[in-house]
């Protein structure tokens, strides 16, 4: 990795972290030239890179400043909350209430091109960031796919990662957000008040031919994981999702 990515990665580490909040100004780039031995251009190129993303601003002489704290991420980060976690120095966990075949509903079999009642692997998961609960996970793979986790431990890190491993490619997915209100699994797992407002994301995920292989509704704390979608003239949107600094309401 070439030295202004390494020291745009950090930037952006200790950005989402809140050890740089936002308004807080960034070092300066003598400070940043001396710390990673960089020359003024290298730490140049990094700090455009921040800029171009929106992370930081101001500058004109004195040190730039943070103005968000979104932290875009490529397609296959977005899918994988584990590698997610890690890219922006948070610790991810996991607890899996259950991985089970069953026939699938309608909402499912609709996304995933079946039939209602065909077979399918679900998974119901509750994913912590640092130790607290922040998203409640029900996927469900068509048969093929699903069957790769009945000898892995989804506890044990990425399912995604797994997935991968076993030769399957996941290429393409759509994501729909609204809100949902907190039903009686929401409650015990993230520690809401019944009807409390969530996040929801429902994605279906398909393969290089378009064939379509998971399909997931997943529901956020809204206090705790927001998400943003940057785009501009000529290129397509970068959807990331974001971590809120603890305690925040």
């Amino acid at each position: 990795m070439a030295l202004h990515q390494t020291i745009a990665d950090d930037l952006r580490r200790r950005i989402s972290t809140g050890e740089l909040g936002v308004g807080d100004p960034l070092p300066s780039e003598a400070q940043l030239g001396v710390e990673w031995s960089a020359s003024r251009g290298t730490v140049r190129q990094a700090l455009g890179a921040l800029r171009a993303e929106g992370l930081i601003g101001g500058g004109r002489g004195r040190p730039p400043v943070v103005r968000a704290t979104q932290v875009a991420q490529p397609f296959e980060d977005f899918l994988s909350f584990s590698r997610w976690a890690r890219q922006i120095g948070r610790e991810p966990g996991q607890h899996t209430l259950e991985v089970a075949r069953r026939p699938v509903g309608r909402d499912a079999a609709d996304a995933l091109g079946l039939d209602e009642g065909e077979p399918v692997v679900q998974v119901l998961r509750q994913r912590l960031l640092d130790g607290r609960p922040v998203l409640v996970e029900r996927t469900t793979f068509v048969l093929p796919v699903g069957r790769l986790l009945f000898d892995f431990d989804p506890d044990s890190g990425s399912i995604y990662d797994h997935l991968t491993r076993c030769g399957v490619d996941l290429t393409v997915a759509r994501h729909v957000f609204d809100a949902v209100a907190a039903d009686e699994t929401d409650v015990s797992l993230l520690d809401v008040a019944p009807g409390a407002p969530l996040l929801r994301e429902r994605r279906r995920a398909c393969g290089p031919d378009g064939e379509p292989l998971e399909y997931s509704d997943d529901r956020y704390r809204p206090d705790l994981v927001t998400f943003t979608i940057e785009n501009a003239q000529q290129s397509a949107p970068a959807l990331s999702r974001t971590p809120l600094p603890a305690g925040a309401q």
